[in-house]
């Protein structure tokens, strides 16, 4: 098999991805798959790399064959996998709260070229894609991390460097050269490792490890798995979240519910007065005023859900791994 490269990045990864591109030559020898944190939104990504004139960029489709020097990049809302030479798309469950993720393109590359896989981690929030780069590792690949230090956003860089035994930390000005010789490089065997996961999620996988969390996603009950001194969680639906996206994402929701709740009881508020009113000018005051204090005590738990809203919260999630 021919050596195949898949890098993943998120906050500031345009223009990493750009620079990275432009340091490559028109002969490279591998083809590049590409997953960026895009969500449901539009991507322009393809053509901001084909403006270039380097090499051909598309987005990916479904059961397309994999051809040396073209870049293939996820499309909105789905993951971008690798399935015997071709390319798959699928819109399974959101993994690290994403989708497209890096993990789900990584495991497949693991399982489908093991050392012939080379897999890259650029700039980018969280840890997305330490994951998958473990399984790379652990399955012969080699595993790349653009140098923190260097990258917009070094949680995704740092997260890889310090929980996967990677081969290469470099700034991203020596990516491309150092992705133009590995390519080049016949690839040997290397030393493989048994502990893991499966290289593909599958939601009917035994709970061996249930814990006291639920899914932000679905609300089913999750379990713990441990890659390395990485610790991730996957629910039965097959949403998977590291320990820091698990985090980030009930704080999300947390404030979202927290919204939800200030905007009821304000609601109740206005209907509790509404009420009272028309008892008042019916000339019934006992329940003008029971009415009354039923709006009193709702704007008394307003206030107090309300300071809640408006706090800061402690967020160590967001801050890089070695912070």
């Amino acid at each position: 098999m021919a050596r195949i490269v898949a890098i993943g990045a998120s906050q500031g990864g345009v223009e990493a991805l750009h620079a990275l591109v432009s340091g490559l030559d028109k002969g490279f020898p591998a083809p590049i798959l590409v997953v960026m944190h895009i969500g449901a939104g539009p991507s322009i990504l393809p053509v901001l790399l084909n403006d270039l004139g380097i090499l051909p960029a598309s987005h990916a489709r479904d059961g397309e064959r994999i051809e040396p020097g073209h870049i293939y990049v996820a499309p909105a809302d789905h993951h971008l996998l690798v399935n015997d030479g071709a390319l798959e798309l699928t819109r399974g469950p959101r993994e690290n709260w994403t989708r497209p993720a890096i993990d789900p393109l990584f495991r497949s590359l693991a399982e489908s070229h093991r050392q012939d896989a080379i897999g890259v981690i650029l700039t980018g929030g969280l840890n997305d894609g330490t994951a998958g780069l473990y399984e790379i590792k652990r399955r012969g690949g080699i595993a790349i991390v653009q140098d923190p230090a260097d990258a917009e956003a070094r949680s995704m860089p740092q997260s890889a460097a310090e929980n996967v035994d990677v081969d290469f930390c470099v700034p991203l000005r020596e990516l491309p050269g150092l992705l133009t010789r590995l390519a080049r490089e016949p690839s040997i065997q290397r030393a493989t490792h048994e502990t893991g996961v499966s290289a593909m999620a599958h939601s009917n996988q035994e709970m061996q490890h249930p814990i006291a969390q639920t899914c932000p996603e679905c609300g089913g009950a999750m379990r713990e798995e441990v890659l390395g001194k990485l610790t991730q969680f996957r629910c039965h639906i097959g949403h998977v979240m590291t320990a820091q996206v698990l985090a980030a994402a009930q704080l999300e929701i947390l404030e979202y519910d927290l919204s939800a709740v200030l905007r009821m009881l304000n609601e109740r508020v206005e209907l509790c007065n509404d009420i009272a009113n028309k008892h008042g000018g019916r000339g019934n005051g006992a329940a003008e005023a029971e009415w009354r204090q039923a709006a009193d005590e709702a704007k008394s738990r307003e206030a107090a859900i309300r300071q809640m809203t408006e706090a800061e919260w402690r967020r160590p999630e967001a801050m890089s791994p070695a912070e």
